[in-house]
C-alpha cells in the first residue's frame, strides 16, 4: 500500500500502481468530472498516469497553470493529428504547451495560409467529436529509432538519440497520430470545447539559425466557448495597447536593424524612464540602501569563479583587452561581490544593502526579439543585501514589503512563485533547504499565498518570483527575490563576527523592476499609454485658440516650467478641435484652452484626458493642484 497525503493534510491509502484518475474519484466524483490531472510530489501527472510511491496529491482544473499545461499540450497533438489528416507529407518537430496555448513545428514544403488554418481548426473539431483517447506506451531506444527512421520523421530522431542513456522513451497515440513525448496529456479530447488557431511563424529547428527554418502554428483551446470569446476580446485589447506600436506613436522608442536587440530611447521616452528611476532611487534611500556602479566588462575568470561562465556563456559577449580573455556582464552580482571584497567587514556593517541601475547584456536568439519585452542589453534595477544568517527572514520581509509598495504605486495586483531547487544547481541539499525553508518563513510571515514552481529556481538558490497582474488581466513576471548561500562561498566573502571570527554574510540578490525596459513595455501596454500624471512625458499642453492668445500661453507655460511641470504650447494656425484631439493621440493628461476670457479671468479652461471638460479654473488653483497629483502620483 502507498500513501497518499491531500492539501488537507489528510492521508488515504491505496495499492500502489493507482491511478491519478481512481484517486480523485475516490476523493469525489465530482471533482473528477472537472479534474485535467494532479500535481504528485511535485511532478504534473495525467489524469491515466499511476501513482507508485508515498506521495503529495493535488488535483488539478484548468484554472491551475499544470491544468492549462495538460489541457494545451493535449491541444497540440489534436492539431498535429489535423495537420497529419490534411498536409500528410508533414514532419513532425515539437509541439509544446506554453504560457498562453500551444504550438506545433512543422516541416513541409506547403506554405501554410490563414485559409489553411481555418480547414485545420475545422479538422480539429472533428477529431474532438470522435473521442479518442490518449495512449501512453514505451519503447526501447532502438526500437524508436526504427520506427521513425522508417517514417521518415527526421527531427524525432534527432531528439531520440539526444535523449539520457537512461530515459524511459514514452509516446503518446491520438487516434492514427503518434507521437514521442512525456507527457502529461488530458484522458482524451473531449474537453477541448472551444479552438483558434493564432498564428504562422518561422523557427529554426532548436532555435539555431543554423538549422533548417520550419513553420510553426500557434493555438489556444478552452473548456468552453466563452472562455475563448473573452480571450479573443482581450487580444483585441492586447493589439491596441501593443507597447511597439504605442511607443511609435508616441514617440518614445525605437529599435533599427543596426541594432537589433538593442533600444534606442527618444527624449519623452527617456522622460518616463528618468521618472522611474527617481522613483527608484528615492524610495531605496528612504530604505537605507547605498547606490553602486560596477563595470560593463569584467575579465571572463570573474565569470567562471561565479558559475555564470558553466552555466550562461552561451548568452555571454565576449571580448579580448591587452591579451586578456573578457566578457560583457550579462548580470551584475560579480560586480558588487567584488565592491563588498574591496575591505573587511564587521558583523556591525551587517545587513548591507546596495543597489544598482546595472546595465547588462545577453545574447538572445533573433527570433526571441519582441520590442522592449525581450531585449539583448537593459537595465536591471539589482540590489544585493549582505546579511547575517539571523537577519535574512526580517530582510526578506522588508524586501517584499518595498516590492509590494512599488507595484501598488503603477496599480497592479500580484501573485507570488517560489521556484525550487534546478538539476544543474551549485551547492549541498542542506544549503538548498536552508535556502527554501528561509523564503518559505518569509512569505508565511507575511501572510502572502503563493505557488511552489519545482525545479525552476537559479543555479546559485531558490527564488521568489512576483507576477504581475495588468489592467486587462495579463500577468508579467518581474520582480524576483533570491537566497545565495552559493556566491559567498565561490568568492570567499567574509566579515569579522562579534568572537573576531572569520564569518560567511547571506547574499540576497533582487529586483523589483526587473528590466527597466520591459517595465516600462509593461507600463505602456497597461495604461495604454495613458500614464498618470506624474510619469508623463508631457504633463499638460497649451491650446490658445488663436494666435493673438499665444503671448498668455507663453506665460502659462512660464510659470508652469518654473515649478517643474513638464509642459508644451500648441501654436499652430489649427482649429481648437483639431489641437485637442492631437493631444488626445498624445495621452496627454491635461489640455489647458486659452481664449479671451481665460485672459481676463488669469485661468485656463480644462479638458483631462478622460473626463473631458472640466471648465474654467485660475491658474494658480490649477498649478497647485496638479503638483499635488504628481507629488502624490495620482492617489
Amino acid at each position: 500500500m502507498i500513501k497518499i497525503t491531500l492539501p488537507d493534510g489528510s492521508i488515504r491509502e491505496y495499492e500502489k500502481g493507482v491511478k491519478v484518475l481512481d484517486i480523485t474519484r475516490d476523493i469525489s466524483e465530482g471533482l473528477a468530472r472537472v479534474s485535467l490531472g494532479a500535481v504528485v510530489n511535485g511532478t504534473t501527472k495525467g489524469m491515466a498516469e499511476e501513482v507508485n510511491e508515498n506521495a503529495t496529491f493535488k488535483v488539478v482544473k484548468f484554472e491551475d497553470k499544470e491544468g492549462k499545461e495538460i489541457f494545451w499540450h493535449t491541444s497540440a497533438h489534436v492539431m498535429a493529428l489535423a495537420v497529419q489528416r490534411l498536409f500528410p507529407e508533414v514532419k513532425f518537430a515539437i509541439g509544446p504547451a506554453i504560457e498562453n496555448g500551444f504550438y506545433y513545428d512543422f516541416d513541409t514544403d506547403h506554405t501554410f495560409t490563414p485559409d489553411d488554418l481555418e480547414k485545420i481548426e475545422k479538422e480539429m473539431g472533428r477529431i474532438v467529436k470522435e473521442g479518442h483517447e490518449m495512449k501512453r506506451f514505451v519503447m526501447d531506444r532502438n526500437e524508436a529509432l526504427d520506427k521513425f527512421r522508417d517514417a521518415g520523421e527526421i527531427y524525432k530522431v534527432d531528439l531520440i538519440e539526444n535523449l539520457p542513456e537512461d530515459e524511459v522513451i514514452s509516446f503518446y497515440s491520438l487516434g492514427e497520430f503518434t507521437d514521442l513525448c512525456r507527457g502529461p496529456h488530458l484522458l482524451d479530447a473531449k474537453k477541448i470545447k472551444a479552438i483558434k488557431l493564432l498564428s504562422i511563424a518561422g523557427a529554426y529547428w532548436r532555435g539555431d539559425e543554423n538549422n533548417k527554418m520550419l513553420q510553426r502554428i500557434y493555438g489556444i483551446t478552452f473548456p468552453k466557448k466563452k472562455e475563448l470569446d473573452e480571450y479573443i476580446e482581450r487580444m483585441e485589447e492586447a493589439k491596441k495597447r501593443d507597447h511597439r506600436k504605442l511607443g511609435r506613436e508616441l514617440d518614445l522608442f525605437s529599435i533599427h536593424e543596426e541594432g537589433p536587440g538593442f533600444p534606442f530611447f527618444h527624449p519623452k521616452g527617456m522622460v518616463l524612464r528618468n521618472e522611474l528611476e527617481n522613483f527608484w532611487r528615492e524610495v531605496h534611500r528612504e530604505k537605507g540602501y547605498g547606490e553602486l556602479k560596477t563595470p560593463i566588462i569584467l575579465s571572463e575568470s570573474l565569470w567562471h569563479q561565479s558559475g555564470h561562465w558553466d552555466h550562461y556563456k552561451d548568452n555571454m559577449y565576449v571580448t579580448k583587452i591587452d591579451e586578456g580573455d573578457y566578457a560583457v556582464k550579462p548580470m551584475n552580482c560579480p560586480g558588487s561581490i567584488l565592491v563588498y571584497k574591496s575591505k573587511m567587514h564587521s558583523y556591525r556593517d551587517l545587513p548591507l544593502k546596495w543597489g544598482e541601475l546595472g546595465l547588462v547584456h545577453r545574447h538572445e536568439l533573433s527570433g526571441t526579439l519582441h520590442g522592449l519585452m525581450r531585449v539583448r542589453s537593459f537595465t536591471q534595477d539589482d540590489a544585493h543585501v549582505f546579511a547575517l544568517p539571523e537577519q535574512v527572514k526580517d530582510q526578506l520581509v522588508e524586501v517584499i514589503e518595498l516590492a509590494s509598495y512599488i507595484y501598488d504605486v503603477f496599480g497592479f495586483k500580484y501573485s507570488v512563485e517560489l521556484s525550487t531547487r534546478p538539476e544543474n544547481s551549485m551547492g549541498t541539499e542542506e544549503q538548498w533547504e536552508m535556502a527554501e525553508n528561509g523564503l518559505r518563513a518569509a512569505l508565511e510571515e507575511k501572510g502572502i499565498e503563493y505557488r511552489v514552481d519545482e525545479g525552476d529556481g537559479a543555479f546559485y538558490g531558490p527564488k521568489i518570483d512576483f507576477q504581475l497582474e495588468d489592467a486587462i488581466g495579463r500577468t508579467w513576471q518581474c520582480g524576483t527575490i533570491q537566497l545565495d548561500f552559493q556566491m559567498p562561498e565561490r568568492f570567499e566573502m567574509e566579515y569579522i563576527d562579534k568572537d573576531n571570527e572569520k564569518k560567511r554574510p547571506v547574499m540576497i540578490h533582487r529586483a523589483i523592476f526587473g528590466s527597466l525596459e520591459r517595465f516600462i513595455g509593461i507600463l505602456i501596454e497597461h495604461y495604454a499609454g495613458k500614464f498618470p500624471v506624474w510619469l508623463s512625458p508631457v504633463q499638460a499642453t497649451i491650446l490658445p485658440i488663436s494666435d493673438k492668445f499665444n503671448d498668455y500661453a507663453y506665460e502659462i507655460e512660464k510659470k508652469m516650467k518654473e515649478k517643474g511641470i513638464r509642459v508644451e504650447v500648441d501654436d499652430r494656425a489649427e482649429k481648437i478641435g483639431y489641437k485637442i484631439r492631437e493631444a488626445r493621440l498624445q495621452r496627454v493628461p491635461y489640455m489647458l484652452i486659452v481664449g479671451e476670457q481665460e485672459v481676463e479671468n488669469e485661468s485656463v479652461s480644462v479638458r483631462e484626458r478622460d473626463n473631458g471638460d472640466q471648465g474654467q479654473i485660475k491658474l494658480d488653483e490649477f498649478i497647485s493642484n496638479i503638483m499635488d497629483e504628481i507629488k502624490n502620483k495620482g492617489k
